[in-house]
């Protein structure tokens, strides 16, 4: 689903991504719902929840996608994320080999997709601070270098999440309006180009 403005109103697709176990389902069901189970809870399929938003006075619908982080439903992900606004890369702050993952599916997305998604990386769990692995020097120098934006959240903690969608919202909000500004400027340069073209004479030359 692109994005449509009508008015004042925006429609926007923001997939999850990660490996699993890093808790992108706890992060959607805080954000959307605000709940936290403790138990894990695997997502086999990707799934979507929708939420209604107001941002800068502008009425926003956004369409979440929850992805299945397991290796054997990798090749699924193309499906979900071509159409996507904006994608959040979750990693666990404990698990280092997450944090690289992160990188695998970047490159995937910039391959796919070029600037026309909105990044935003996030290092979920951070209640265990204490059990850190991938520290936040490397991390926010890793999404800066891809042009992404970095968070820290804890769906336990509620803490980070609604700041992170609303981030995310502000940045499509600005890609989508830039692309009607690209599209606009567009159609006026080929409205000035069939003005001056020479006009035929509907009357042939004697």
């Amino acid at each position: 689903m692109a994005a449509n403005k009508t008015t004042n109103s925006f429609n926007f697709k923001i997939v999850l991504l990660g490996e699993g176990c890093v808790g992108k389902t706890s992060l959607l069901l805080r954000y959307i719902e605000d709940k936290f189970n403790d138990k894990h809870m695997t997502t086999i399929q990707a799934s979507f929840l929708n939420k209604k938003i107001n941002v800068q006075g502008k009425h926003i619908n956004l369409s979440i996608w929850d992805t299945a982080g397991q290796e054997r439903f990798h090749a699924l992900g193309p499906i979900y994320y071509r159409t996507s606004n904006g994608a959040i890369l979750v990693y666990d702050i404990t698990d280092e080999d997450s944090f690289q993952k992160v990188k695998n599916w970047v490159k995937e997305l910039k391959k796919v997709l070029g600037s026309d998604i909105c990044l935003i990386i996030t290092g979920n769990k951070i209640d265990l601070e204490k059990e850190r692995n991938v520290t936040v020097e490397e991390a926010e120098r890793y999404a800066e270098s891809v042009g992404a934006l970095h968070f820290h959240t804890s769906a336990k903690l509620n803490h980070g999440i609604e700041e992170l969608f609303l981030e995310l919202a502000k940045q499509m909000i600005k890609r989508a309006q830039s692309a009607e500004q690209e599209a606009s400027k567009q159609s006026r340069v080929v409205v000035v180009e069939d003005e001056l073209k020479p006009k035929q004479s509907c009357c042939g030359t004697s």
